[in-house]
């Protein structure tokens, strides 16, 4: 098991010093769930991409505001959001470290269940 928190402090460190102000280390991977620690300095940015079928964003320290179309929330330690299903990026406002949780593939018999399982019957 993880010490996220020791993990994060961790890549925080390891941030610090890399030449593009991030670090991050996936801690679980298990078929099409993935979840990641990220470490950025304040001011670096991921720039945007595409995000996953579904995913969230847990602060573990400091502030972060998702951008892309029409900006984006700001998100403080402790908070959880989840992430939106367009292009986005994230900006460090400060020295912060996240956890990203993201289901990379849904198997098609489920999305069509989940499709169809608010229909009129």
């Amino acid at each position: 098991m993880d010490d996220l928190d020791a993990l994060a402090r961790h890549l925080l460190d390891e941030a610090r010093t890399s030449a593009h102000g991030r670090s991050a280390h996936l801690f679980l991977h298990d078929g099409p769930l993935r979840q990641a620690v990220i470490a950025l300095t304040a001011g670096t940015e991921l720039d945007e991409h595409n995000t996953p079928p579904a995913a969230s964003l847990h602060v573990l320290y400091g502030r972060v505001r998702l951008t892309g179309q029409g900006g984006g929330p700001e998100l403080k330690a402790g908070q959880v959001a989840m992430l939106p299903r367009e292009r986005h990026g994230l900006l460090a406002l400060e020295n912060a470290a996240v956890v990203l949780t993201a289901v990379t593939g849904v198997p098609l018999s489920e999305r069509r269940t989940a499709a169809t399982a608010g229909a009129p019957g």
